[in-house]
């Protein structure tokens, strides 16, 4: 399906340069796609990595029941928790 431009005209200003919203809707999308990348390291990330809420670590070293680990809480480098 083809969006007509005209529906993103409130996207751009006068001059082509982008409003606000596009600048939020810009970092809302960057935000999911890197909470939805996970990242990769050798070990646990506690207390090493990182990372806002709901951020992904794969564990490379890990074995088949110790590789996923989610952020639950935190803005700092502790509050993941292994899945």
């Amino acid at each position: 399906m083809i969006i007509p431009l005209e529906r993103f005209t409130s996207w751009f200003d006068a001059n082509g340069m982008p409003t606000e919203r596009a600048a939020e809707w810009c970092e809302a999308i960057t935000r999911e796609v890197n909470l939805n990348t996970p990242i990769e390291g050798s070990g646990s990330p506690e207390g090493v990595v990182i990372a806002s809420p709901r951020q992904r670590y794969m564990d490379t070293s890990g074995t088949a029941s110790n590789i996923l680990y989610i952020k639950q809480s935190g803005a700092g480098n502790t509050g993941w928790i292994l899945v």
